[in-house]
């Protein structure tokens, strides 16, 4: 039954998607990253319900005059600079048949974001765009944080099987990110109810993040917060109620938790940590050694034996800094830096446009809590080898659709020179 209930939906979307594809742009994000069929579905998890979406999608976007140029934001073109230096960078893998698999996967996501930047047109459709994104990291915010709370946070939550957030330190970054996405939304709500619910869905996230026991994940944490307190209008408020939420959040946590984190101070004696630095200094040689870096697949024992000082020693980059760098040498980091730089520059903008204008406020504090949840990326992923996750880039989109439309409206409503405002001549004698 639940089959068919999630094939109706993803079918009927798609269909829809042929006549309305922004739609399908948000449609495809809610699978791609909620993965519905997988979590809920037996039948339908072995179902290419994505490639449904995106081929209705793209046939959609070819047929609707409803579309627009995708690069109206600087953080776009990087980002095809970055995409196409990977397929440059392709050739010359040392592995290449393994690395087949990301290239291609990295490909589709980009593809899926060029289309969404061509057809999310409108605020009301980014809103959807973003209700997408955040109920569908939602979900797994709250579901773990239940589950912390029930089992006293005993055990580790896991993300969803499959996907780029299954690992524990994975799915605790990617909900650092989604918090405070959940915070402008409620920000914007008109509904009360709405605007209440979002606080202890943000509290049972913020425990999910714990209950990962990732100590990356923690230190990604404060750093997100930190910087959420340092942008809020009412500082004191905002300072009590992350303290609140922290020491409730701990207070679940038992002693093993503690202990564990503990080791973040004593790192040179944690094999796992070590294993990084190893990894990291890997990469660093790699890329020093080869112009076009090692491919997307560099972590096998002969690579190890090449380039890092403990060849035995063989982890995966556990840093999307060193991931980049590894995997398409220096061409590549710089071009993936360039990226997050330019979108940071054009939250930036969002907010500087936006001040004083009470009917762009959405688009100022949209560009407050994707700088915030930048941090969080920023900071987990040294530690996490999540390059090409989506949830970033599609922040990125955010942005990149929110900017030219606060720019058209202000264009709209701006004075024209020489001409008289309605009233101006108010009181004046004839």
């Amino acid at each position: 039954m639940r089959d068919l209930l999630i094939l109706a939906i993803i079918g009927g979307g798609s269909l829809y998607a042929l006549r309305q594809p922004w739609f399908g742009a948000v449609l495809w994000t809610w699978v791609s990253i909620l993965n519905p069929h997988r979590e809920f579905g037996y039948v339908s998890a072995y179902q290419p319900v994505a490639a449904v979406v995106a081929g209705c999608t793209l046939l959609g976007l070819l047929v609707t005059p409803q579309r627009q140029h995708p690069f109206k934001a600087p953080a776009v073109g990087w980002m095809l600079a970055f995409m196409a230096w990977t397929w440059i960078t392709l050739p010359s893998s040392l592995y290449f048949e393994q690395s087949l698999d990301m290239w291609d996967k990295t490909s589709k996501i980009f593809l899926m974001l060029f289309v969404t930047l061509a057809l999310l047109r409108d605020e009301k459709q980014l809103h959807w765009f973003i209700y997408a994104v955040v109920l569908s990291l939602g979900f797994y915010g709250v579901k773990g944080g239940v589950f912390t709370a029930t089992s006293g946070g005993v055990y580790r939550v896991w993300g969803p099987p499959g996907t780029f957030i299954e690992g524990n330190n994975e799915i605790g970054l990617a909900l650092i990110m989604a918090i405070p996405l959940m915070h402008y939304l409620q920000m914007r709500t008109p509904r009360r109810w709405e605007y209440w619910a979002w606080y202890p869905a943000m509290g049972l996230t913020a425990l999910t993040v714990l209950g990962t026991h990732s100590r990356g994940a923690l230190l990604s944490l404060a750093a997100m917060a930190l910087f959420f307190w340092w942008r809020s209008e009412k500082k004191g408020i905002g300072l009590i109620v992350l303290l609140a939420i922290g020491l409730v959040g701990l207070s679940f946590m038992p002693e093993h938790w503690w202990s564990r984190m503990e080791t973040i101070q004593t790192y040179e004696q944690d094999e796992s940590a070590m294993g990084r630095l190893n990894a990291w200094q890997m990469a660093f040689n790699l890329a020093n050694d080869r112009f076009f870096g090692g491919g997307f697949s560099i972590y096998w024992a002969d690579i190890f034996q090449r380039y890092a000082p403990n060849p035995k020693d063989i982890h995966a980059a556990h840093s999307i800094y060193f991931q980049v760098l590894g995997e398409h040498g220096w061409v590549g980091l710089l071009l993936f830096m360039a990226l997050w730089i330019s979108t940071w520059r054009s939250a930036s903008q969002l907010r500087s446009l936006t001040k004083g204008n009470e009917a762009l406020r959405w688009a100022g504090h949209l560009g407050s809590m994707v700088q915030v949840g930048l941090i969080g990326y920023a900071t987990g992923g040294a530690f996490l080898s999540l390059a090409y996750f989506d949830l970033p880039y599609n922040m990125m989109a955010m942005v990149a659709i929110a900017v030219p439309l606060v720019k058209e409206h202000l264009k709209a409503t701006a004075p024209v020179p020489g001409r008289l405002r309605p009233g101006s001549l108010r009181g004046v004698a004839a």
